[in-house]
């Protein structure tokens, strides 16, 4: 099965380029996957560049999800990871996704700093301890060859 990008999902979300929107229908009319990843880049399009709000993002979601000519990678995973989003629309949907993605995994708990997400089952809050004089400076990170600074 082939399998779509970002630019072909926002299409067939938006439509607001018909002739694009038509080709992506084209494209996936025999079947297409989509992976985890696209979807979450798809979201982030969707909210940042469309100013789609959480449920206009949801119902987009969850036209994707039940597309006939869509298989979405993890489909369960992603419709859990949905529902959170629409039970706590402030988390956003990637960060429902990630937490969903590493339950699915056996991968929990998933640290996170973000309050809001360590208050969700399944996640737990970093603490952040004040700095002594033991604590241990962080390594710096250094750039790969031929990697901007």
């Amino acid at each position: 099965m082939r399998a779509v990008d970002t630019n072909v999902l926002v299409r067939l979300v938006v439509g607001d380029d018909a002739r694009q929107a038509h080709a992506a229908e084209a494209f996936v009319r025999q079947g297409a996957w989509v992976s985890q990843l696209v979807l979450a880049e798809t979201s982030w399009v969707l909210e940042s560049i469309y100013e789609l709000g959480p449920e206009q993002l949801a119902a987009a979601i969850e036209m994707l999800l039940n597309h006939q000519a869509l298989t979405v990678q993890d489909n369960d995973t992603v419709a859990s990871a949905l529902a959170l989003f629409k039970d706590r629309p402030a988390l956003g949907f990637s960060d429902c996704l990630v937490l969903e993605v590493t339950r699915a995994a056996g991968h929990l708990p998933l640290g996170t700093f973000d309050r809001d997400l360590a208050a969700q089952d399944g996640a737990a809050r970093i603490e952040v301890r004040s700095r002594t004089s033991s604590a241990r400076t962080p390594i710096p990170i250094q750039p790969t060859l031929g990697c901007p600074r």
